[in-house]
């Protein structure tokens, strides 16, 4: 065994005069993990490009497994053995799970072109085995949920016998067991002496899983070390380059006695059941619960996505219809959805096009024939991107796709707050995003809540509902389990909750 897995040395980039990476050197043993983070832009992704043969480095060079490594192309990284596990995952829904392992080689009877369909059942059967995942490789992959569709991806890196496999954002979609499984199973994979870089905003994951850490800030290494050097005051710090001592703002107003919001007796069958509850002016209510509780599914519902069998929402008093975002938009009411690339943005669409997508009516000529006058827009446009600080070229011509997530995310957010909205759903705001980027988003929703809105906040994240919220609610599943107000915020007693089951 070499000793040393990858040897990165002076490793810099630049695209169109602007750097991207800067003279990174690092170092990677064998059979360990690596925990590499840093904001959006830092350089992270540049650099794995590098390694995957995506990007062509301008200097500097690379040795993995003690051999000089140049890759060309993708297909030079794998057949190395270097294997990417990326947030969204590469795999094909309506195949069953061994197709999926052997799309791009099926074992072979003989020497002819015909697949050997018992030695592909059997060999799939022994590398799911070999990751923990007992289900038969004839299962479609769209019926797995994401941490099966995790193991399914380990288990392809697996199969190609893959030296180094690296990680990006992998717990974003899993529950607490599956994290906890992966995390299992990584440590299982380096007891055989594969390699992991593990890439993540989860910086309390990053902590757990990680034999050494690498800061990027830049396109800079800023620091390196043992994981026994790092805490995540420490990593937060040398990520942004100072120090965030408050997370989360203080809010100088309390909320008012006004209720903006009020939901009773809502009820959906199989999804939500009674679920009663009042959002007041200058308010931040989080609803916390573990997935599957029905937290999503109610903000849909509420909002007008889903429809409801029973109950009632209502918005400043006035009855809201049903099944209507048209209707609950009328009413200010807005929903920042947790998937923002998919149902959040038009991805090949500029900045301003996405930031005007829902007032483009209001800025409309000649009453019907919808002449827009593209100066006020404009206008709003670039006012509200310069409001929320939304890094990115000409609005008018940067598309969404080129943003970081931090920066998709306030287009999503500056979107719904041009249509000045008296309520605002925010389901996951902060998912995928770094630390820098996270601060900034506290800080808008704490002006929005200072200035009257009422913000109905639904995270994963119980330290984040606890830094941010006036109150929290917790759903199990389907229904409401407990209340929690600020001045008693216990997070055992919270977590008890979310577990408990319903009656």
């Amino acid at each position: 065994m070499a000793e040393w897995a990858l040897k990165i040395n002076g490793v810099s980039k630049s695209f169109f005069g602007v750097r991207a990476l800067s003279g990174v050197s690092l170092d990677i043993r064998e059979g360990q993990t690596l925990g590499l983070i840093g904001e959006n832009g830092a350089g992270k992704s540049t650099l794995m490009n590098i390694l995957g043969g995506v990007i062509i480095p301008d200097e500097g060079t690379i040795e993995f497994l003690g051999e000089t490594y140049r890759p060309t192309c993708p297909a030079d990284a794998t057949r190395a053995g270097i294997t990417f596990i990326h947030q969204e995952l590469n795999l094909f829904g309506n195949l069953s799970i061994a197709d999926n392992l052997f799309i791009d080689g099926f074992p072979r009877i003989h020497r002819s072109p015909l697949i050997d369909k018992r030695r592909t059942h059997r060999q799939a059967e022994a590398l799911l085995s070999s990751v923990d995942l007992h289900i038969s490789p004839k299962t479609p992959v769209e019926l797995l949920t994401p941490g099966e569709k995790q193991l399914v991806e380990i288990a392809k890196a697996m199969r190609r016998d893959s030296r180094i496999i690296i990680f990006d954002e992998p717990t974003t979609s899993l529950t607490t067991a599956e994290r906890n499984r992966l995390f299992a199973i990584i440590k299982k994979l380096q007891d055989e002496g594969r390699t992991m870089i593990y890439i993540s905003h989860t910086l309390e994951d990053v902590l757990q899983v990680s034999d050494t850490i690498a800061v990027l800030r830049d396109g800079c290494l800023v620091s390196a070390g043992s994981c026994d050097e790092y805490s995540v005051n420490k990593m937060i710090s040398d990520m942004v380059g100072r120090k965030i001592e408050q997370m989360y703002p203080t809010r100088s107003k309390n909320p008012e006695a006004t209720p903006l919001l009020e939901v009773q007796s809502l009820t959906q069958p199989g999804i939500v059941r009674d679920i009663t509850f009042q959002l007041h002016e200058k308010e931040v209510l989080g609803i916390f619960g573990l997935m599957g509780s029905g937290r999503s599914e109610l903000a849909r519902i509420i909002f007008g996505l889903d429809p409801f069998s029973a109950g009632a929402i209502r918005l400043n008093t006035a009855k809201v219809p049903k099944s209507s975002p048209s209707a609950s938009i009328r009413q200010a009411l807005a929903f920042v959805t947790e998937n923002r690339r998919e149902e959040g943005l038009l991805m090949e669409a500029s900045v301003m096009e996405n930031l005007n997508l829902l007032t483009l009516r209001n800025f409309s000529k000649l009453g019907p024939i919808g002449i827009i006058d593209r100066v006020n827009t404009s206008r709003c446009a670039h006012h509200m991107s310069k409001q929320l600080n939304i890094k990115s070229g000409p609005i008018q011509k940067h598309r969404a796709k080129n943003l970081s997530g931090g920066n998709q995310q306030k287009v999503v957010l500056g979107k719904w707050l041009l249509t000045d909205p008296a309520v605002l759903i925010l389901d996951e705001p902060t998912r995928g995003i770094d630390v820098g980027a996270k601060v900034e988003i506290y800080r808008i929703i704490n002006r929005l809540a200072e200035e009257g809105t009422g913000i109905l906040y639904i995270s994963s994240e119980l330290e984040e509902l606890m830094g941010m919220c006036d109150r929290i609610l917790v759903m199990s599943n389907g229904r409401l389990k407990a209340e929690f107000h600020r001045d008693n915020y216990d997070q055992e007693a919270i977590l008890q909750a979310a577990f408990s089951a319903s009656n």
